[in-house]
């Protein structure tokens, strides 16, 4: 079995799909999540379009565009004849982009709703520290 088929079949990436939107977005975002968390890395190998047709059971235009999505975000390069791989820098990009999405997303409407209540800087930052302790025990593990 080759190395990306590995990653696919060995937990690489979910082996189910939800109903949360197109499949090739959803296919798209494993493959980021992969790129970001490390798994695979830059300059190797992101499974085929045939590869993820038959993982996820879809059609391989289907697979084909989530692969096109992620070229067109430059995460990965096509090289002709060879496959798709993972681009220099794809995973400080992503991690990037994610950072400003979750400022976005959680710290700003945090902090709002912070000052609303009065809650000072000190008494935030306990209460986050608070809840990431109780995470990393229910978690079983440390930062």
């Amino acid at each position: 079995m080759s190395r990306v088929m590995n990653q696919l079949s060995n937990g690489g990436m979910m082996s189910h799909l939800d109903d949360g939107g197109p499949i090739f977005a959803q296919i798209a975002a494993e493959l980021a999540n992969q790129i970001a968390d490390g798994s695979v890395g830059e300059g190797e190998r992101v499974a085929s379009s045939n590869e993820l047709a038959a993982f996820y059971r879809v059609n391989p235009a289907t697979a084909a565009r989530s692969l096109t999505v992620l070229l067109d975000e430059g995460l990965v390069e096509k090289r002709r004849g060879v496959g798709m791989f993972v681009a220099v820098g794809a995973r400080e990009r992503l991690v990037e982009a994610r950072r400003r999405l979750f400022a976005e997303r959680y710290v700003r409407p945090l902090v709002v709703e912070a000052e609303r209540l009065g809650i000072g800087w000190d008494e935030l930052v306990e209460l986050v520290g608070d809840e990431l302790s109780s995470v990393q025990v229910t978690a079983g593990g440390g930062a």
